[in-house]
């Protein structure tokens, strides 16, 4: 098909630039969901109800992260199979990775959904924020498996060098998500809750969407599922289980860093949430380019090109060093006006603003991490990227932002974070040039 690329020729800064362009603007799009929550709940309901939709998602990452781990290893083996030419290769793990993921998220869903006020309390969430902020977290998790249904879909088209379809999958989800929210939260008087719902349906509506528009176009080979083989469910699980937990070390490590911020107080809190939804949109392009560099790396991994992942991985350093720098730029001129889309306390737009702007700069060097990451995690060096991510986050990000933030007080935490940034991509190109990730063989014949 026209949409699918084979990146193992051709162009490689064209496809880099062509391929990562839809999946910056779906990141844009699926952002969007709890970045027009926080507009809503900010503005109606105020700094508390903002700051419990904020620690809820937190606890959401948490959870799923896992199933995000296992799409990374989907990205990783469907890439390969795409590189070897394998249709049949494709067809049997899309069936394995079917069935696994399906049983996977309806167990995450149900232990979170009882288990959320505990996660809560772990949390450090403040009296005042936890009734809203458990109702928010139930509801979503009612949802899982909507959420990741169509995330692998989108994820599969990807592996195939198709990036544009997914974007009509997250347009009907934000498009509804925009029209619900005002109705659910304000119409109904649903408060908190009703934003809850208002995500969950819309991403409900756009996996159906998405799974009868990829099986009657065929756009994959999709099959009734059955019990995939061991083999297969052997090197899901070898990649998936190290996968599932870099998404985990990453996200109980933003956690861990949300409760240096609780310690502050609620206005504190606020600014803090405010200031990372911006970062949820202002790190997209660094995540588009690594889902991409990823996605074209593992192509040619799968038939051995070094040379081509070699030059995929420098344009894509450079690629993103360049859009984060001009991004970090404007963020450090307009911090303020960002931070006040969603909240007018005095407080927490002063603590949002500052922290914006000391750490925009920081922003491309984060960015190196996932660009030489992607190029790793493509060869299926998971166990490798899973040490990488426990050096930044636990050894460099909450111990630096812990220290800081006793000696800085509330400005350190931005001063720690962006410390972290800097010195983790240096561990990253360093394993990246001297590592033995290109050692690694997925299919190699027995």
């Amino acid at each position: 098909m026209k949409k699918q690329h084979d990146f193992t020729k051709g162009n490689i800064v064209k496809q880099l630039i062509i391929f990562s362009g839809p999946i910056m603007l779906t990141n844009l799009l699926q952002t969007s969901y709890q970045f027009i929550d926080s507009l809503w709940v900010g503005n109606l309901l105020g700094a508390n109800a903002l700051g419990a939709i904020a620690l809820s998602s937190t606890i959401i990452f948490i959870v799923l992260s896992f199933i995000i781990g296992l799409n990374n290893a989907a990205l990783t083996i469907l890439s390969q199979q795409k590189g070897k030419d394998s249709e049949d290769g494709l067809k049997r793990y899309l069936n394995a990775f079917v069935v696994l993921l399906t049983t996977i998220s309806f167990a995450l869903g149900l232990v979170g959904y009882l288990f959320s006020e505990q996660f809560l309390l772990l949390l450090g969430t403040p009296e005042v924020m936890m009734d809203q902020a458990n109702a928010y977290l139930k509801i979503n998790f009612l949802g899982i498996l909507f959420l990741f249904g169509y995330n692998f879909i989108s994820t599969v088209l990807r592996s195939i060098g198709d990036s544009k379809t997914p974007i009509r999958f997250v347009t009907i989800a934000v498009l509804l998500n925009i029209v619900l929210d005002p109705l659910f939260i304000s119409g109904l008087n649903w408060g908190v809750e009703g934003a809850a719902y208002a995500t969950v349906l819309s991403q409900s509506i756009a996996f159906l969407y998405g799974l009868f528009h990829v099986l009657y176009k065929k756009l994959v080979p999709f099959s009734i599922p059955k019990l995939p083989s061991r083999t297969e469910v052997g090197l899901i699980l070898n990649l998936g289980i190290p996968s599932g937990l870099q998404m985990s070390v990453i996200s109980a490590g933003s956690a861990a860093i949300m409760t240096v911020v609780t310690t502050f107080g609620g206005g504190v809190v606020a600014g803090f949430s405010a200031a990372q939804r911006l970062d949820s949109v202002l790190m997209l392009p660094a995540h588009a380019l690594s889902t991409a560099v990823s996605s074209m790396a593992g192509q040619n991994i799968g038939v051995r090109y070094w040379n081509r992942v070699k030059d995929i991985a420098k344009y894509g350093v450079l690629y993103n060093f360049s859009v984060m720098l001009i991004i970090g730029i404007l963020v450090a001129f307009f911090a303020e006006y960002g931070v006040k889309l969603f909240i007018r306390e005095e407080e927490a737009v002063e603590f949002g603003t500052r922290y914006l702007q000391i750490i925009a700069l920081c922003y491309p060097f984060l960015g190196i991490n996932f660009i030489l990451n992607g190029i790793v995690r493509a060869a299926g060096a998971m166990y490798q990227v899973l040490v990488l991510n426990i050096i930044s986050f636990w050894v460099l990000r909450y111990p630096l932002t812990a220290l800081f933030a006793t000696f800085f007080g509330e400005t350190g935490i931005a001063i720690g974070m962006g410390a972290s940034f800097i010195v983790s991509s240096l561990v990253a190109v360093l394993y990246y040039r001297f590592g033995k990730w290109r050692e690694k063989d997925l299919f190699r014949e027995k």
